[in-house]
């Protein structure tokens, strides 16, 4: 244990690095704030006292709060840490380079802590004599407010120094996961669809990024569209950290790269800091706005036959619903189209004039819902199943004919990643969950949400994705199939 009295170096004073001195000195450690370029550290020490007085006057704080910081003017400064945090460039010959050089000069018994995101702390501890005092300690930014920490062990980490810094973490108030130094580690390697899915709809132009962002918010229960995020991470890093772990997987192409957001880094349209990326930013900048459907008027009645997963969503419009003779859990529409909850297929696939209904994060709950309509399908079908779901109270958003809609699609690969990485002893089934809801804010894990839907429901959104697309992206996981061939459970 690495108790509070025990000084804590960090070497890089970036925004990252500043952050992570912040939650050491707050907690109460003596801090020694390093970085190599001239000024940067005496300017972070000055940005960091003042947030610390602002969050004490504004009551966010316990005052008044003692820092004891101070600035580095050299690496050998380092000497007294108990341990040493790096936050660098994304660079392993400099990583290396630097812990090569504190190896020399801090106690036998410092722990060395790399922060980072996407490069493998096995790597990075190879050069080292003593490779096993090395542990990635990644948290996320802003680290003062974010509370995730994901405590990364290499192949030679001691399990006393990731007992360590686990400890450490935890008593500077953050959760901590454990996962394995695999590419990506739990967040950045699960996370990966939720940005590629999203790419590949807007490439395939069936829905424009300001309506894709509003179904997985206003239907799906994110907190933030993808679009909207990647302009707030910048379309440069998130094109990087795609690039990084696609490359360390082998150019899986679960992981690839969109040439959609290629182009917008190319075209230096990055996002909020550059007053550009999806969407435009600034004092004069008019909003986007997602593409709804028209006013439309509910039918009288619908034939439900058999158990329809749209039975929540019925209820809510109050149309009456009649029984009908049929099994499969489709709902006929008045004018004899159906109206399909989506299943992977496209709705022209279901071989009839048919509306296919997108999934949600709660039928009960949600605000908004996309829906797709077969090729030559009568608008007048168009217009009842319109109807019928503006009757319950949703706002639809109409999307061109996609294999698994917006929601469907996006969540079956978050399950799908999530228990991949399960399967490969990335990270136990709680970290998982805990880490892509604290460290992306989804409003559930991954788990938990493809055990809600069935694991069976999931597989099968997958296998008719692969299907139609013809390809290998949606391969399902194998212990997917196998949990969904037992019926057993993802929690």
């Amino acid at each position: 244990m690495i108790d509070r009295s025990a000084p804590v170096a960090v070497v890089g004073a970036g925004t990252m690095g500043a952050g992570i001195a912040q939650v050491a000195a707050v907690a109460g450690h003596p801090v020694i704030l390093y970085d190599a370029i001239e000024g940067v550290a005496g300017q972070a020490l000055t940005a960091i006292r003042d947030r610390v007085t602002r969050l004490v006057d504004k009551g966010r704080l316990q005052g008044p709060v003692e820092l004891r910081l101070e600035v580095a003017a050299g690496l050998g400064e380092l000497a007294p840490a108990r341990c040493v945090i790096e936050a660098v460039a994304e660079d392993l010959a400099v990583k290396q380079a630097l812990f090569a050089d504190l190896e020399k000069i801090v106690a036998p018994d410092c722990v060395l802590a790399t922060n980072t995101s996407s490069l493998s702390p096995t790597a990075i501890a190879a050069g080292l004599s003593h490779p096993g005092r090395l542990v990635g300690l990644h948290f996320f930014n802003p680290a003062p407010v974010m509370r995730l920490v994901e405590v990364v062990s290499g192949l030679a980490t001691d399990p006393a120094v990731a007992a360590a810094v686990t400890g450490l973490a935890e008593d500077w108030g953050k959760q901590v996961v454990q996962a394995s130094a695999t590419p990506g580690f739990i967040v950045n390697r699960v996370a990966r669809p939720f940005y590629a899915e999203a790419l590949r709809l807007a490439e395939e132009q069936a829905a424009s990024p300001a309506t894709i962002d509003a179904v997985l918010t206003r239907a799906g229960g994110f907190r933030m569209g993808p679009f909207a995020l990647m302009d707030l991470v910048g379309q440069d890093v998130n094109d990087a950290v795609t690039r990084s772990v696609w490359t360390a997987f082998g150019y899986d192409a679960r992981f690839a790269p969109s040439l959609l957001q290629l182009s917008m880094v190319e075209a230096g349209w990055l996002g909020r800091k550059t007053g550009r990326g999806w969407f435009r930013y600034g004092d004069d900048a008019e909003p986007t706005e997602p593409e709804i459907a028209p006013a439309r008027s509910a039918p009288s009645f619908v034939t439900e036959h058999g158990e329809s997963p749209l039975r929540v969503l019925l209820a809510r419009s109050g149309v009456e619903v009649r029984a009908g003779e049929g099994r499969d859990g489709m709902v006929e529409l008045p004018g004899g189209a159906v109206l399909a909850r989506c299943d992977g297929r496209p709705a022209i696939a279901l071989g009839r004039p048919a509306v296919v209904v997108d999934r949600t994060l709660d039928d009960a709950t949600a605000e908004g819902i996309a829906i797709a309509v077969s090729d030559g399908c009568p608008a007048a079908a168009r217009d009842e199943a319109t109807g019928l779901l503006q009757a319950a109270g949703l706002t639809v958003y109409p999307i061109d004919d996609a294999p698994g809609l917006v929601v469907a699609r996006t969540v079956a690969m978050l399950v799908n990643g999530a228990v991949d990485a399960l399967h490969k002893g990335v990270a136990s089934t709680a970290d998982i969950d805990t880490a892509m809801r604290l460290g992306t804010n989804y409003p559930l894990g991954p788990l938990a949400w493809g055990q809600r839907w069935g694991p069976a429901t999931v597989a099968g959104v997958l296998d008719a994705m692969q299907a139609w697309y013809g390809e290998d992206r949606y391969r399902p996981s194998a212990l997917l199939r196998r949990i969904a061939a037992a019926g057993g459970s993802l929690t």
